[in-house]
C-alpha cells in the first residue's frame, strides 16, 4: 500500500470522526472480512479515505448512500460490484465482496467465475441485467437503450438509477484501491 493505515490514536481531529463512522458502519453491510489491523488502523479504501480526508469525508458519504436502504437485491449488488471489481482488477474489492456475496448467499461458482471474468451461464434475470450494466459501463461508452429498459422493467427507475450509482461508486472505487496499491490482507501481517 502506498501510504500508511493510521492506528486510531495516532488520528487528527479531522479524522477521527470518519473513522468512528466508518467504524459504527462495519457491523453491517460490511462485515464478514478483514478491514482492520490488531491495533484498530482501517484497511482497505478507508485507510486513503482517512489519510486524506478532505476527499475521504465526501467518498465515504457517497459510500454509504449507495450501500444504505437499498432497493435492489442483495444478490444483484453484488453481483455488478464483482463483476466491476473484475474489470479493474481490484484485489481488495473482489476480496471484501466474495465475503460479502457468500454472506447473502451467491453461489461459490458465480464469485469464481466473475471474479475471473466471465459471465456465470446460470444468472437469473435479475442478476444478469446487473452483470450487463455493470460490463457495459466499465467497457466504456452509453449504456444500450435496451439494456436501461431492461433494468427498469425489473427493478423500477429508481432501482435502476441506483444500480447505475452503485457501479460508478464501485468505479471510483476500484481506482482508489488500484491508485494506492491496495492490496488483500494477510492475517500474519495484521
Amino acid at each position: 500500500m502506498r501510504i500508511p493505515a493510521i492506528p486510531p490514536d495516532d488520528l487528527n481531529e479531522e479524522q477521527k470522526p470518519i473513522y468512528d463512522d466508518m467504524n459504527d458502519e462495519m457491523s453491517g453491510y460490511f462485515s464478514g472480512f478483514i478491514k482492520k489491523r490488531k491495533d484498530g488502523a482501517m484497511l482497505g479504501p478507508w485507510a486513503p479515505a482517512l489519510c486524506y480526508p478532505i476527499f475521504g469525508k465526501p467518498w465515504w458519504e457517497n459510500i454509504k448512500a449507495i450501500s444504505d436502504k437499498s432497493l435492489l437485491p442483495p444478490l444483484v449488488r453484488e453481483v455488478a460490484i464483482l463483476a466491476t471489481g473484475a474489470h479493474f482488477k481490484a484485489g481488495y474489492e473482489l476480496y471484501s465482496h466474495t465475503a460479502i456475496g457468500e454472506s447473502v448467499h451467491l453461489d461459490s461458482d458465480k464469485i469464481a467465475t466473475i471474479a475471473a471474468g466471465q459471465r456465470p451461464g446460470d444468472l437469473p434475470r435479475e442478476e444478469g441485467i446487473a452483470y450487463s450494466i455493470a460490463t457495459s459501463l466499465a467497457s466504456g461508452g452509453r449504456l444500450p437503450e435496451a439494456t436501461w429498459i431492461m433494468a427498469v422493467d425489473e427493478f423500477g427507475e429508481d432501482g435502476a438509477a441506483e444500480l447505475i450509482f452503485l457501479i460508478a461508486g464501485y468505479h471510483q472505487l476500484s481506482a482508489i484501491l488500484n491508485g494506492f496499491d491496495v492490496g488483500i490482507p494477510c492475517e500474519e501481517s495484521l
